[in-house]
């Protein structure tokens, strides 16, 4: 089985490779804008999705093509080269190549700002309400166009997460507080099972074409979620505590923390147990056994950030 992976050296596809390298009689080929020093065992060849032209061959000898390549800041050109217009240059390559099967790895963000309660895949419509989030909208038509699968995780965190737990020691660091009355309940993936998922799904005969939610079954309630951050990763100054009315007031000239916040009184909660149903893998223990085993890298990040 010859597997090619985008985005192989990122938060979500490093994952994606080391989860492809365990799989027997699987060799991966990892498309990268530069070389890389890789294990004898992993192919590399030369590709920008900004350069369309660049992608001519990548694709030769693939059964499976897994892209998790985006572009996630930049002006909106930017954005719009390398996730909408560059996907379509790689998914055409992929079916002059003779690609079989084609997966996807974006984002619950697509849908806008919520609330979303307990939503199913086709239940709610595509909002996307950022310029990163319409290019990725637009990467995934793009993929389904080409009878690929799309995988739509919310928040991902892990070793290597510079933006979910960041952010909301970012929003405590802000407010110098805690914030109390988060009723919000957000579906949530560690980044290594979703690596996992993700290859498993890519080799799953049971799983066609389509769109999937990828999270853990069970939403982690955001007052649950912020305090798991506070006891294991930072504690405001004196275990100093806010309403979210407070916050928002305090908040208000800073988009990120703002955004954070959001994200706490805001339900985000996909369900698609589905997905997981006849899959070699499992969505795993959840949030609260796997998030304490990620602490040292975060404070070690957030330390040096």
């Amino acid at each position: 089985m010859n597997l090619l992976i985008t985005g192989g050296t990122g938060f979500i596809g490093s994952r994606v490779a080391a989860a492809a390298h365990r799989r027997p009689d699987t060799h991966v080929r990892l498309l990268s804008r530069r070389a890389l020093r890789t294990p004898a065992e992993t192919e590399t060849v030369l590709g920008d999705l900004a350069d369309p032209a660049s992608l001519q061959g990548s694709c030769t000898g693939i059964d499976v093509l897994v892209h998790c390549a985006s572009r996630v800041s930049g002006d909106p050109e930017s954005l719009a080269a390398v996730n909408d217009r560059g996907t379509e240059a790689l998914m055409e390559e992929a079916v002059r190549s003779g690609v079989r099967r084609v997966l996807c790895v974006s984002t619950a963000a697509v849908h806008g700002r919520g609330p979303f309660h307990g939503v199913r895949p086709g239940e709610a419509p595509l909002a996307p309400a950022s310029a990163t989030s319409r290019t990725r909208a637009a990467a995934e038509r793009h993929v389904l166009d080409a009878g690929g699968l799309v995988l739509r995780p919310h928040l991902v965190y892990g070793e290597g997460d510079r933006w979910m737990v960041p952010g909301l020691v970012g929003l405590l660091r802000e407010l110098s507080a805690t914030v109390t009355g988060c009723e919000a309940q957000q579906s949530m993936i560690d980044v290594d099972t979703l690596g996992r998922a993700a290859v498993a799904a890519a080799l799953s005969p049971t799983h066609g074409p389509g769109v999937h939610y990828v999270n853990h079954p069970a939403p982690v309630p955001a007052s649950e979620l912020l305090a798991a951050v506070c006891a294991h990763v930072e504690q405001p100054g004196e275990g100093a505590s806010v309403d979210v009315t407070t916050a928002y007031t305090r908040a208000a000239g800073s988009p990120r923390t703002l955004h954070h916040l959001g994200m706490l009184t805001v339900d985000h909660w996909f369900a698609d147990d589905a997905f997981w149903e006849n899959l070699d893998c499992t969505p795993g223990e959840g949030f609260f056994h796997t998030f304490p085993h990620t602490v040292p890298w975060y404070r070690s990040f957030l330390t040096t950030d």
